[in-house]
């Protein structure tokens, strides 16, 4: 995916969230929320990948982003994911960016906003405790398309 590189960033976010959707979708047909996300390099490579794993393993932790924060730094072999980017289709909930941020993961990219638990119900606390170590956030890549999949789960579970 080195091509991606090459790519104006709003473009490579474009491509890196559609890859966060697949996650989200496979978290639909299981069951969980649809959320998906993954962490990406500065070249566009793919890292690690994750969705909600919340009803499956009976814990509230295991979070998209943490499952995508955890992938890559395995595959990475350290914690430390100095230069990665994490996208993610739902505004991250506090814990989620300050794993994102004790990772040294530089940047969020996220979907849909979160109203009821986003961090941006207090990124500035949150930014602040860790020394900015999360340099850009950039919202709304995709949000229709990331709503479009929320909506899914609520009429499936209606349905249901």
């Amino acid at each position: 995916m080195r091509i991606l590189n090459n790519m104006d960033t709003r473009e490579r976010d474009k491509i890196l969230m559609r890859a966060a959707l697949v996650c989200a979708r496979e978290g639909l047909q299981a069951g969980e929320i649809p959320v998906g996300a993954v962490v990406a390099d500065q070249y566009g490579n793919i890292c690690g990948a994750g969705r909600n794993y919340v009803e499956a393993n009976f814990f509230q932790g295991e979070h998209a982003e943490v499952v995508a924060i955890r992938t890559a730094s395995q595959s990475r072999e350290t914690w430390r994911l100095e230069g990665m980017t994490l996208y993610v289709t739902l505004e991250p909930c506090m814990m989620c960016v300050s794993l994102a941020a004790l990772s040294k993961i530089e940047r969020v990219v996220f979907g849909a906003y979160s109203p009821r638990f986003g961090a941006s119900l207090d990124i500035d606390g949150v930014l602040r405790l860790y020394r900015m170590q999360i340099r850009n956030i950039t919202p709304g890549v995709l949000a229709d398309e990331a709503l479009q999949v929320l909506r899914e789960s609520f009429m499936k579970a209606r349905e249901g």
